[in-house]
């Protein structure tokens, strides 16, 4: 044998071993499933927007009386134990009220009537319990537009957990549902992500203005508040 069938001969035993080691490392087939998780719990907090609007002929004074106003439900509701942090303005919007009178010649004709100023405030309330009597006393005091009311967790943490252990538990049943569907045999995890997470909490809408005087609270329910979790899987295939 000469020396360049030598030369040959050897470089395939090289390069066996090589093909073969490529093929071990060859990717192995998957499945990708998402799994949905969902838990519930009782809100520990509310959160109130209330609005208070006045009018006036100039906006000085639609400003001033709005002003006080407000600084009286501001009182109040820290009175009735709101902290400071838990108060916050979230809007103030001065507004032209016109009257539009349509002429002959088809325009309209615009008069300045009034100034409307409204401004709102989101109160954090978290004795649920005096949701009620709180919504109540502003309305008494000057809030006449807002109501809306959300119901919400201080810290939500355990929940969304308990939410993320179901998703994979729902992943993982669907996984092996459909390896034994398939007559394959289900590996371990090579890959799992947090997608997403969403909360779906009871809320109540209610016009200030139409609270029945009659009561010495608005009643409330609170219900429970929902956090859904959704995880992408990947598992190998034997």
């Amino acid at each position: 044998m000469n020396r360049r069938m030598m030369a040959l001969g050897l470089a395939a035993a090289i390069a066996l071993p090589a093909a073969a080691s490529a093929s071990e490392t060859a990717i192995q087939p998957r499945i990708v499933v998402t799994g949905e998780g969902q838990a519930s719990v009782a809100p520990d907090m509310a959160v109130l927007s209330l609005s208070v609007m006045r009018e006036a002929t100039t906006a000085r004074e639609a400003l001033d009386a709005n002003n006080a106003a407000m600084g009286e439900v501001t009182k109040a509701v820290k009175a009735m134990g709101v902290e400071d942090r838990d108060i916050q303005t979230a809007g103030l919007q001065i507004m032209p009220r016109y009257n539009f009178t349509n002429k002959p010649d088809g325009t309209q004709e615009a008069e300045l009537v009034a100034y409307q100023v409204t401004n709102t405030l989101t109160v954090r309330v978290r004795d649920i319990s005096k949701t009620g009597e709180i919504l109540d006393k502003a309305v008494s005091l000057g809030v006449n537009q807002g109501g809306n009311i959300s119901f919400t967790n201080d810290d939500s943490s355990a929940t969304v957990t308990e939410a993320r252990k179901r998703a994979v538990e729902n992943a993982t049943d669907k996984a092996r549902t459909l390896a034994e569907a398939a007559g394959v045999k289900l590996g371990r995890v090579v890959e799992i992500s947090d997608q997403s997470f969403s909360v779906q909490p009871m809320a109540i809408q209610a016009q200030a203005k139409s609270f029945d005087r009659s009561f010495s609270a608005v009643p409330i329910e609170d219900g429970e508040n929902s956090y859904s979790v959704q995880v992408n899987m990947t598992f190998e295939l034997e």
